[in-house]
């Protein structure tokens, strides 16, 4: 098969993924080997091929917003046929036995590995994966759109959920880019007063199309204060002003796998008065289920930018350079 494949880290500017032949992988006990159809591109991708995360396995092959059809079974393997249509996502598999996922947190489990990054995942026409782990995907998403959805979509739904923001009530998006994109629809469809701050003229087009209530860039005061904010840019400094525009009792989530540092705080002007800082990690199966069928309900309509597989780094670059509105597809054709 053919694959984008990172043999080492590199800038995303030196193209450092590979367009080569790799091995057809076999379905194991309880998996199922996936035809892919299209892949998302995801900040983590870009993350992983710079080699700002920990613990990354090369080679690699990135990607893990992944549509495709089953077209092999592993022994045991039942839970989907031959010809059905699924996605995998960003989580690959968890133990199960560990206090955190006993208790239905199964994102923070220590044995948890990620797709694309612990393992090969969707830049390529073939990925295997555990059937427990992958999703049934709704009718109503043509490949390209359900593809957002399975990273950028999970990651800004349970982003809005621990952000604690409920109905009517005003919220802060800081970066507009494929997760927040995404986010707004349910946020919206919730009643939800939406505020985005992005440096990116076009992204602040893109988030007024999608409804939001005022658009403007992080140095700017909103019209009116936050109840919650969450915070997709991987730039620390956008935590003090996301912090400074909350109102008391608010909450600022952190949606990135990766931020810059951030710069020191004033405790009384950011903090004080029980304003709540958290991050997000990872998401559960759980999280997934649900952002597939809220995304169905509404629907969601990503706005998407499409490449072919050998693209990918031009992908990336595009990414990188802030040129993706809405979220970047790779379609994988046969």
């Amino acid at each position: 098969m053919k694959a984008m494949v990172l043999q080492r880290f590199g800038p995303a500017e030196t193209a450092p993924l590979q367009y080569q032949d790799a091995a057809l992988p076999e379905p194991s006990v309880g998996e199922v080997r996936i035809k892919v159809m299209a892949c998302g591109v995801c900040h983590t991708d870009l993350h992983t091929v710079e080699g700002d995360l920990p613990e990354v396995r090369l080679p690699v092959i990135p990607g893990h917003q992944v549509v495709g059809v089953v077209e092999k079974r592993g022994r045991g393997a039942g839970r989907f046929r031959e010809g059905d249509r699924v996605g995998a996502a960003w989580l690959y598999s968890a133990c199960g036995t560990c206090e955190f996922c006993l208790r239905g947190d199964e994102n923070l489990c220590r044995e948890g590995r990620f797709t694309g990054y612990h393992t090969d995942g969707g830049y390529a026409e073939y990925l295997v994966a555990p059937e427990r782990f992958i999703y049934a995907l709704p009718p109503v998403f043509q490949d390209v759109e359900a593809a957002p959805l399975l990273c950028a979509g999970i990651i800004g739904y349970r982003a809005l959920r621990l952000s604690g923001i409920r109905p009517g009530q005003r919220l802060g998006l800081y970066g507009f880019g494929a997760s927040a994109h995404v986010a707004i629809q349910v946020a919206r469809q919730r009643g939800c007063q939406v505020y985005v701050f992005s440096r990116s003229a076009e992204h602040r087009r893109l988030a007024e199309k999608l409804g939001a209530a005022w658009t403007g860039t992080a140095k700017d005061a909103p019209p009116a204060g936050l109840r919650a904010a969450i915070i997709f840019a991987p730039a620390g400094e956008l935590v003090l002003d996301a912090l400074s525009a909350v109102e008391p009792g608010g909450t600022v989530a952190l949606a990135g796998i990766t931020m810059t540092a951030i710069p020191q705080m004033d405790y009384v002007k950011h903090l004080y008065k029980e304003r709540i800082l958290r991050s997000v990690a990872n998401a559960t199966r759980r999280d997934g289920e649900e952002l597939l069928a809220v995304a169905a309900e509404i629907p969601i309509r990503p706005t998407t930018e499409t490449f072919r597989l050998e693209e990918a780094n031009q992908a990336l670059l595009k990414l990188k350079q802030g040129r993706i509105n809405g979220a970047a597809v790779l379609v994988i054709d046969k």
